[in-house]
């Protein structure tokens, strides 16, 4: 069987997932890679055989997405070229990780592509919703990058086609400690902001992972560097006392996994984070709707806090890549 395995590239959860899944898909196949997409830190150690623009969303400074650097970097033009581009009736089958090049080749040319993601798991009608609805998150959600089979991931396996979160096995191998900081991820805020808000908590080291700089620098108690490495941000989350991060999917698994405290905040105008951040406060998370100065006595009680919140995520991608690939060939 040959297999063209489609990753989004914007973000960093679906190329860390990727390193997981691509091995397993290997185990049982002919597999070809393909990326789309620009703002991920995260590189895969396997050759990447189609590398696309795609449609990316670019994380702004004060919570949300970009909107007006998002339109610059997309050219529906250029989307309909790459579409066009994209070989999918050379497989037997595309698995797609919410990448919407090779999903719309696939739709326009009628070929099997199996949604394997994050996303997937969020068109359920039994996981957690946010209170406040949107539309337009709902149908990007199902339009993006439609496909004819869906599975999905989530904190928890909330209906038949829903695996638990695949967590990397570098994080697994992480040997767990409690130092006295805190992990900070939270790329659509400047530094300015996050200084400006963690700072006023004293007595609390805040180790902070940025992508708006170049260089490592210290002010007041907040320890700013940029992202250089997974190794470097993967270590200090097993070493820290808690994580403060955005309300995506990967990091917080990673961060329930390794039995930390975890507070959230969900991006602006990002649904999927909305979903994220329903599901990890039914658990038990700390969420905060923004970094605000108004929100300091929230972050103190959960510095103050020793609560953590407990998830299981089993060691099963072999499993569930054989699932989903046994299923596709019954099904043809």
């Amino acid at each position: 069987m040959k297999i063209l395995y489609a990753i989004q590239g914007t973000g960093n959860g679906h190329l860390s997932r990727a390193k997981e899944i691509i091995p397993a898909l290997m185990n049982r196949a002919q597999v070809d890679i393909l990326v789309s997409g620009t703002e991920s830190d995260v590189t895969i150690p396997y050759p990447i055989k189609y590398k696309f623009k795609g449609i990316s969303f670019v994380f702004g400074k004060n919570g949300g997405i970009n909107y007006y650097q998002t339109l610059r970097k997309n050219n529906i033009f250029r989307v309909f070229k790459e579409i066009r581009r994209c070989k999918v009736n050379e497989y037997d089958l595309v698995i797609n990780d919410f990448e919407p090049i090779s999903a719309w080749a696939s739709y326009f040319r009628n070929t099997n592509c199996v949604a394997l993601s994050h996303q997937s798991a969020l068109l359920s009608k039994k996981v957690p919703k946010p209170t406040k609805k949107s539309g337009f998150g709902k149908f990007i959600l199902k339009n993006y990058a439609p496909c004819t089979e869906k599975y999905g991931f989530h904190f928890k396996s909330y209906d038949d086609f829903i695996f638990p979160a695949v967590i990397r096995n570098d994080v697994r191998k992480q040997t767990v400690r409690e130092k006295k900081y805190y992990t900070v991820y939270l790329p659509s805020y400047s530094d300015e902001k996050i200084i400006k808000v963690l700072s006023k908590i004293k007595d609390v080291k805040w180790k902070v992972f940025s992508k708006h700089c170049e260089k490592a620098y210290q002010r007041k108690n907040v320890f700013v560097k940029p992202v250089e490495s997974n190794q470097s941000f993967e270590r200090s989350m097993a070493w820290s006392k808690g994580i403060i991060c955005g309300a995506g999917f990967e990091t917080p698994a990673e961060a329930l996994f390794l039995k930390k405290k975890l507070l959230v905040i969900p991006m602006k105008g990002q649904y999927e984070q909305a979903y994220n951040a329903a599901s990890l406060k039914e658990m038990g998370v700390t969420v905060l709707n923004r970094l605000h100065k108004n929100h300091i006595g929230a972050l103190l009680q959960w510095v103050q806090s020793e609560d953590r919140v407990e998830a299981q995520f089993p060691d099963d991608t072999q499993i569930i890549v054989d699932k989903i690939l046994t299923n596709h060939i019954i099904a043809t």
